[in-house]
């Protein structure tokens, strides 16, 4: 299996945990009262990602686990993608 395809199954993986935990941040607000629209998240997913951290932080103390899984799978994302890329041009 070539190391490209493996970057793109990993970047891929990626993306599935990123939209999971944005669904779950989206399903967070929904249910303290915050209305979200699934329709138009990708026009306002920082702002619900902000929602998400301020709301958790002024309930626990810190921002809620869905903020830092959704940070995460983003930064892999990006590197995942990029290596796959760098790969490729070797």
């Amino acid at each position: 299996m070539a190391l490209r395809t493996i970057f793109l199954v990993l970047t891929g993986a990626a993306v599935l945990v990123n939209g999971f935990s944005l669904g779950m941040i989206m399903a967070a607000l929904n249910k303290r009262g915050q209305k979200t629209n699934p329709f138009l998240v990708r026009l306002y997913f920082f702002k619900y990602l902000r929602t998400y951290r301020d709301i958790t932080r002024k309930e626990t103390g810190k921002p809620g686990p869905f903020y830092g899984l959704w940070i995460g799978s983003f930064i892999l994302l990006l590197a995942f993608a990029l290596a796959a890329i760098i790969v490729t041009r070797i």
